[in-house]
């Protein structure tokens, strides 16, 4: 397991709510990243709240529960291909709902952030690891064998 620094909010969480491991949250992470970065997902957030911008490097995107998702079987299988549901599994995560437990947890100890349409609801049942990874996985050969 990699090591966290102590005073991380993330080392606390991973001590009371031991259901996913600390691979689990850097995937979700970076699953985050990927949809926003790779695949363009999210939409500009509102700056009605009352934080001050300064600070920010740039703009933040938001992106939905079930696109989170879809980022989430997107980069599993390109990370993991066949492997995904069992890399998934050994971190406390088989199931769409678990992404967004683990979402919800980030959120709790401030480090990601929700509006106010956002819910554990937009997480739950949105495909099943069955057909996301084993039967929809698509292979692709480089053209330059």
């Amino acid at each position: 397991m990699p090591l966290i620094d102590p005073n991380h909010p993330l080392a606390d969480l991973l001590q009371r709510d031991q259901r996913y491991s600390l691979d689990a949250y850097l995937f979700i992470l970076e699953a985050l990243s990927f949809a926003q970065e790779s695949l363009g997902m999210g939409e500009q957030e509102k700056s009605n709240e009352a934080q001050p911008s300064r600070g920010k490097k740039k703009s933040e995107k938001h992106v939905s529960g079930q696109d989170l998702c879809e980022a989430s079987r997107q980069y599993a299988q390109q990370q993991y291909g066949y492997l995904a549901t069992k890399v998934l599994a050994s971190w406390g995560i088989c199931g769409t709902a678990d992404f967004g437990e683990i979402v919800f947890n980030m959120i709790d100890i401030g480090q990601m952030r929700k509006t106010s349409d956002d819910s554990r609801d937009d997480f739950h049942d949105v495909y099943s690891f069955e057909d996301a990874f084993v039967r929809d996985i698509v292979f692709a050969l480089p053209e330059s064998l």
